[in-house]
């Protein structure tokens, strides 16, 4: 696994060029003859699945044999030293050529403008966008059976590249360790007297590996997108929608917490540095479970990454019954401490509107930055920032209200009935609408309420979505 893990190097080629070409076809071939040909191969293909989230499996294959080629015939002894220099060049005008077998990418024909080593640096930082909802679907016990024994290589290999694709955001010891456990699953139980009972053995084995993939690839993928500070506030918020009772000095050492551990790991290629989840898991258990009995429930169980995901599952909790809101402090806002009091302002926000997704207070959280940085260097911040409060006192409340009525109800009600409900409101707020268009606005509501209503939404979809 070390030398797996250090083969990254091979992936993101534009850091290991700069230092020379030697460098690098040294660097493949102790990679290549540590791993061997088949463990090579198999991390090119789950490495570049990642990078190129949307190619096709053909793609992916031709790419990862031209890989691997290129590394058997160069790292063999007594190979000619420009060996892996003029084959990457051959790697990279293939690339560039009219019908390349390789993944496509827009940007591909920019680069081809460049020459040499900057051509190659250029492709090799080419990458696809992550899917932010992955696309595996799991087949049936009898469906994995069937392909596997069909052949077992071509099945592999295109696991591998379907679940990388979906889950490519999770960081690379998750993703390796939960393939690698999945497959062995696949192989021992097909040949297994009692197929079955062996799959649901193996199943409960690896539910704690599938739940970290699943959880660490929509973290990851949400401080992608985010970034640090807004990903803070995003589970700030979240925390306080679930206990609406906590204090903000309560709620957001965890949310810093939490965001470490992602920062921390995302990118890491440490065997254990997920292990810090447990830690972190650990450490929310015991300051929430004396808050909420639903958190003290979740925390119950044995296995602390199980208990991390049912807490980042927990449905928001009832309105609570708070005084009146406090206005942010004009004056404080443009200081030194101004982002601060302005997340407390959104906290309280978000305390008093638990069913309000994510997406809208992500939405709110780059409204106020907006606003600060535009009052702020205003000729005068307070007339400024007091014009946007009434304008927000004006166009917030029913934004919040209609966000709040359709993820409640969302929540609370059979999908059925949520559409029920959905369409007999519009009908009644659009008395003139043509059947027509009010079947397009019932069914525009309820994707919005399926996919960006709960806990663990798709950021970047869900805020094309809210205007």
């Amino acid at each position: 696994m070390r030398a797996a893990l250090v083969l990254l190097l091979l992936f993101a080629a534009a850091q290991a060029m700069h230092r020379g070409r030697a460098y690098m076809r040294d660097k493949v071939c102790q990679e290549f003859k540590a791993l061997g040909k088949e463990d090579f191969r198999t991390l090119n293909i789950i490495a570049n699945s990642r990078k190129f989230s949307n190619a096709t499996f053909e793609e992916i294959s031709h790419l990862v044999h031209e890989i691997v080629s290129l590394a058997e015939t160069c790292c063999a002894n007594g190979a000619d030293p420009s060996c892996y220099d003029a084959g990457s060049s051959a790697l990279s005008a293939k690339s560039c050529s009219g019908n390349s077998p390789f993944p496509f990418h827009p940007g591909t024909a920019a680069c081809c403008l460049h020459e040499g080593l900057e051509r190659k640096l250029c492709l090799a930082a080419l990458q696809h966008p992550p899917q932010e909802v992955p696309q595996y679907l799991q087949p049936s016990d009898e469906e994995l059976c069937q392909a596997f024994k069909k052949d077992p290589k071509d099945f592999a290999d295109r696991f591998l590249h379907e679940y990388s694709s979906s889950y490519g955001q999770a960081p690379l010891p998750v993703l390796l360790g939960s393939t690698r456990t999945f497959l062995s699953m696949v192989s021992t139980c097909c040949i297994s007297p009692v197929p079955s009972t062996c799959f649901l053995k193996e199943k409960l084995e690896r539910k704690a590996l599938s739940l970290l993939t699943l959880v660490s690839n929509r973290a990851c993928s949400r401080l992608a997108a985010y970034g640090k500070d807004k990903v803070t506030f995003s589970y700030l918020t979240s925390l306080a929608q679930k206990l609406p009772g906590a204090s903000f000095e309560d709620l957001l050492p965890l949310a810093q917490g939490a965001t470490e551990v992602f920062a921390q790991c995302c990118d890491s290629v440490a065997e254990d540095c997920m292990q810090k989840l447990s830690e972190y898991t650990a450490k929310a258990c015991g300051a929430l479970s004396l808050w909420d009995q639903r958190f003290s429930s979740c925390c119950q169980g044995k296995n602390l990454v199980q208990n991390y995901f049912c807490i980042s599952s927990l449905p928001p909790a009832l309105a609570p019954n708070l005084p009146e809101m406090p206005k942010p402090p004009l004056q404080q806002l443009c200081g030194q401490d101004g982002a601060h009091h302005a997340k407390r302002y959104l906290f309280e926000l978000a305390r008093r509107h638990p069913s309000v997704p994510d997406v809208v207070f992500s939405k709110l959280y780059d409204a106020s930055e907006r606003v600060r940085g535009e009052c702020c260097s205003a000729k005068d911040p307070p007339a400024c920032l007091e014009n946007k409060r009434q304008q927000m006192g004006r166009e917030l409340p029913p934004f919040l209200a209609e966000a709040a009525q359709i993820c409640g109800q969302y929540l609370q009600l059979t999908f059925l009935d949520f559409k029920k409900r959905l369409q007999d409101r519009l009908a009644q707020t659009m008395p003139l609408a043509t059947p027509e268009l009010l079947g397009r606005l019932v069914e525009e509501r309820a994707d919005f309420a399926s996919t960006c209503c709960s806990p663990n939404s798709p950021p970047l979809y869900c805020s094309t979505k809210v205007t």
